[in-house]
């Protein structure tokens, strides 16, 4: 199995890296970090006739390459490819489709506070067009350690199976406790909070009592008067990860992040992956065990 990882040389390529690795270490995986250069440089006419330009380019992007492989630990296989793309996004989504990856992984933007998120505009296209799941660091995002949870936000509309049954494979490859939460925003626009605490309730069991036997599975119902109230009342452990899924509005096999994923994230202080509308978890595949650097132009 293979991560792309968006990489950039500052905190929030860090950040991502950290998440990667995390992930990782819990099933085997392979990393790819991915550092996208513009397709057709800015700089080209300025510097047609020094011919030791691209030179430098191409020592500078190997350097920044050097730099985030060394942030790998030994026991996670992994290897730096240098993308030439119109834009992070599409450079990051091409390089997952090309090595048939599972996972992208990104962190947040530089804007915001420690811990949170911040959603900058390789994560906004990526969380629109993605055809696999996209996994996000919040800023300042340190942990290498093994992932020690995985949550899932069930819904009550069409397609929240798709990510319940992502979030079982996932757990189960992982040997990992897996919680089906759902959230519950009893505002003053809904005149009927019990009976919305009652369908969630139902929804928990149906989805609960779908799942293969022998696994770990906890199910709990947050409420609040917004949904960033109903996550802010769930208790997290500090190695744990939230799928959710994607809108209705999403296309077949890509994500579209809706409105309630949107007021997750202004509250959530661990990692979350959102998993594309109608998208299976793949088989999986074992990546090369040493840190090499490739390039596609």
């Amino acid at each position: 199995m293979r991560y792309i990882v968006g990489y950039t040389a500052d905190e929030r390529g860090h950040d991502a890296v950290c998440l990667a690795v995390a992930l990782a270490r819990r099933q085997g995986a392979s990393l790819d970090l991915v550092l996208v250069t513009p397709q057709h440089s800015p700089y080209a006419g300025i510097h047609q006739r020094g011919k030791g330009f691209e030179s430098l380019l191409t020592d500078q992007l190997q350097e920044w390459m050097d730099q985030g492989l060394a942030l790998v630990p030994d026991d996670v296989p992994a290897r730096g490819v240098i993308v030439r793309a119109e834009s992070n996004a599409e450079g990051l989504i091409r390089a997952a489709e090309d090595n048939e990856a599972s996972l992208i992984v990104i962190g947040a933007s530089s804007r915001g506070l420690a811990n949170r998120f911040s959603i900058g505009n390789v994560a906004r296209s990526l969380l629109h067009a993605s055809p696999v799941p996209v996994a996000l660091a919040p800023k300042s995002y340190r942990r290498t350690d093994p992932v020690t949870r995985m949550t899932c936000a069930v819904g009550n509309r069409a397609g929240a199976d798709d990510v319940v049954s992502v979030a079982v494979a996932s757990a189960q490859r992982r040997g990992l406790p897996l919680r089906l939460v759902s959230l519950v925003a009893l505002d003053a626009g809904h005149s009927d909070p019990e009976g919305m605490e009652d369908a969630a309730n139902r929804r928990l069991a149906e989805a609960a009592s779908a799942l293969a036997a022998g696994g770990r599975v906890s199910v709990e119902t947050a409420h609040g008067s917004s949904i960033e109230e109903a996550i802010e009342a769930l208790a997290w452990d500090e190695g744990e990860v939230l799928l959710v899924g994607s809108s209705r509005l999403a296309q077949h096999m890509r994500i579209f992040l809706g409105s309630t994923a949107n007021k997750i994230l202004r509250t959530l202080t661990i990692p979350m992956v959102v998993v594309p509308r109608t998208y299976s978890t793949p088989g999986t595949t074992t990546g090369p065990g040493s840190h090499t650097t490739e390039a596609d132009a």
